[in-house]
């Protein structure tokens, strides 16, 4: 194990998130007094979910591998019932655990089976996707998708631990490391603004997963995201800025059937965003340009097609920041200056929307 960065998360059960390299040996002493554990993985992850079980059999404690689909296919009732009813078959009680290996439809998966098993037990994510690290893994939020949208269907359950091993990061593709980036270019517009100076400065070093740029940006987000749940567990306030770019992103994933990975979504979502409240006359344009520019260099997507904009216009509307009939957008006043769009008029929704499609329109 090198050297173990904790950064911790408070609140009413607080829990540390460990960042470093080859830190598995630091799962079972978060699952102390647990005699059974079920360790959830996608099918590429199974060398690593074996490798688990091996390590918590030596620590006394029965494993449980339970395989499930991977990405957002496994993130719906149907696995999620399946997964509880090898629990109950396992026997598992009040005093034993569920760890999630993999990106974050996975951990999603696992914390919500968590949460829902006995009305509670113990949980920990081992992220191997810097998406997970960054986002799901940490706040406690937890869930699953339905026909209706993306993570309707869920529960705020902290977990015991985070365990972000960077090792994990060095086989995974680039586009994949680039898709998870967009959730750190967030932190940066939403709280931290040298999470963009680094990129800007040295855009291949954030693209190399062994780099100590790599690392830094990792750690900056997590703590981005650390002091917002902290204040804000339930999503009842600040939590919420969390969710910039998100509300066009996730109607996005949900109108392509969930086959478009989170993180293009998200960086569609963001120019959409920007382009919403420079419309507004929130804004300043070379701040928008930023978003533009500096999500190009990582090689994200920041357009999407025209004809698509009465669909994400329905998905829109279910989204969880909705009230009644008004949509509510995260947007900026400046950089790091966050703000609400509550109930902005069509016509606006929709020219914000024709600056996202210029490029598809070309």
């Amino acid at each position: 194990m090198d050297e173990l960065t904790r950064i911790p998360v408070g609140g009413e059960r607080p829990y540390d998130v460990l960042v470093g390299r080859d830190l598995l040996a630091a799962l079972p002493p978060l699952l102390d007094g647990a005699e059974r554990v079920a360790v959830l993985h996608a099918p590429p992850l199974k060398a690593h979910a074996d490798d688990l079980a091996e390590r918590l059999g030596a620590a006394g404690i029965r494993p449980l591998t339970v395989e499930v689909p991977d990405a957002e296919a496994g993130k719906n009732i149907e696995v999620a019932a399946r997964c509880w009813e090898q629990l109950g078959g396992a026997g598992f009680t009040r005093t034993d655990a569920v760890v999630g290996v993999g990106g974050g439809a996975v951990t999603d998966l696992a914390g919500f089976v968590a949460a829902c098993w006995l009305r509670g037990v113990r949980w920990v994510p081992v992220s191997t996707s810097l998406l997970g690290m960054v986002d799901a893994a940490v706040g406690g939020k937890t869930g699953i998708n339905t026909a209706a949208g993306k993570n309707l269907v869920g529960a705020f359950h902290p977990p015991a631990g985070v365990i972000c091993d960077l090792r994990m990061l060095d086989s995974l593709p680039t586009v994949d490391l680039a898709a998870g980036l967009a959730e750190v270019v967030k932190c940066g517009f939403i709280a931290d603004p040298m999470i963009l100076e680094l990129i800007e400065a040295e855009p291949t070093a954030a693209l190399d997963p062994a780099g100590q740029v790599v690392r830094e940006l990792v750690e900056r987000a997590i703590r981005v995201k650390a002091d917002v749940v902290t204040g804000d567990l339930r999503e009842a306030g600040q939590r919420e800025i969390l969710n910039y770019g998100h509300t066009l992103g996730h109607a996005i994933e949900k109108v392509e059937g969930y086959r478009w990975r989170h993180g293009h979504a998200i960086s569609v979502g963001m120019i959409y965003a920007a382009a919403l409240a420079r419309r507004a006359g929130r804004l300043d344009e070379p701040t928008a340009q930023r978003h533009r520019r500096l999500l190009t260099t990582l090689g994200l997507p920041t357009s999407y097609r025209a004809d698509a904009w009465p669909e994400l216009l329905a998905a829109m509307r279910v989204d969880k920041k909705a009230r009644g009939n008004r949509l509510r957008f995260v947007v900026l006043d400046g950089l790091a200056r966050t703000g609400v769009l509550d109930g902005p008029d069509d016509n606006l929704l929709h020219e914000a929307y024709a600056a996202v499609a210029e490029e598809v329109d070309a």
